[in-house]
């Protein structure tokens, strides 16, 4: 019950017919030791017109007819509660739409209970495209047709994501053959370097981190005279067969079964390998993106029986992918 419908009840409820401008007093019956919401009055006969006089010389009802029911006010306790009731129903009621009203508006990840589950992948910084010199074209438009890259190489390396604690000599700068070579097994380390220094490569740069679950992460970029001498250099990593040069601590790589060969820019080419169990020590993942004179490496490891993890190794694939593409 409101307090409107508790101070409705307390007043007499006027006749039905015409009211007079002001009522007389009509007598009331002593209060009942019955509930707050006693029976409605019943209709009351007709009166007769109101006189025009002021509202203290109002005329009486006809005495022929019998007095206005009036509700009989409820005892003072039980209004006292009726309105402790109602205030307590008024707040808790406010409460709660509070709460409603801030839940909707919290992200669903806030709401505990309610939070998506993470999917393992890395939080990367927003990435864009480097300014190009002027007049320069981009590395797959029509008057392209060699398709170089002609933006600074190292602003075309992935940066490192959130969390990550970057290798000090991979910091995105310049580096030689030999640290690029040691990717690989020592065996066949020397031959791969002399196949470099007898390509037309120009610049090489790379990037390296490790994220707080100790996975280990390499980005090498190559970049040769032209399109030709990339897609050599790339094709003869794969000259065994399908399977690229195993890297450094692995015996044979594998096809990557997870990931999607439709998950790359439209002029490039991108191929991903893991370790098949039972791997060693750790766990190797690598991959290679071909676009147009530049050829990138991917790779990543970490130690233990859990291994590398699929999804932040094709993440960082596609985005290393998408700046070169």
């Amino acid at each position: 019950m409101t307090e409107q419908t508790a101070e409705q009840s307390a007043e007499p409820t006027e006749a039905t017919a015409p009211a007079p401008a002001t009522p007389a007093p009509a007598p009331q019956d002593p209060p009942t030791q019955g509930p707050a919401q006693d029976p409605a009055p019943q209709d009351p006969p007709a009166q007769d017109p109101p006189t025009q006089g002021p509202a203290q010389d109002a005329a009486p009802l006809d005495p022929a007819q019998d007095p206005v029911p009036v509700a009989p006010r409820p005892p003072r306790p039980v209004l006292r509660a009726v309105l402790r009731w109602t205030a307590a129903v008024l707040v808790l009621g406010g409460l709660g739409a509070g709460t409603v009203a801030g839940i909707t508006s919290m992200k669903r990840t806030d709401v505990p209970g309610l939070a998506t589950r993470d999917d393992g992948r890395w939080d990367y910084p927003a990435l864009s495209l480097p300014a190009l010199p002027a007049d320069a074209p981009r590395p797959y438009s029509d008057s392209n047709t060699a398709e170089v890259h002609h933006a600074d190489l190292r602003r075309l390396l992935l940066p490192a994501p959130a969390g990550a604690t970057v290798d000090k000599k991979l910091d995105g700068g310049w580096v030689d053959i030999a640290r690029y070579a040691a990717e690989y097994g020592k065996d066949d380390r020397a031959a791969l370097t002399q196949r470099l220094k007898d390509s037309a490569l120009r610049h090489l740069t790379a990037r390296g981190w490790t994220m707080p679950d100790g996975t280990s992460s390499r980005v090498y970029l190559l970049q040769f005279n032209s399109v030709a001498y990339s897609t050599e250099f790339h094709d003869r990593l794969f000259e065994d067969g399908s399977l690229p040069l195993p890297p450094a601590g692995t015996d044979e790589p594998a096809f990557d079964e997870d990931w999607a060969s439709d998950a790359r820019a439209e002029f490039t080419t991108v191929r991903a390998y893991s370790e098949a169990e039972p791997y060693g020590a750790e766990q190797v993942r690598h991959g290679y993106v071909l676009a147009g004179d530049t050829l990138a490496l991917v790779v990543q490891s970490r130690k233990g029986k859990a291994g590398t993890e699929a999804v932040p190794f094709h993440q960082t694939l596609i985005l290393q992918d998408q700046l070169l593409g």
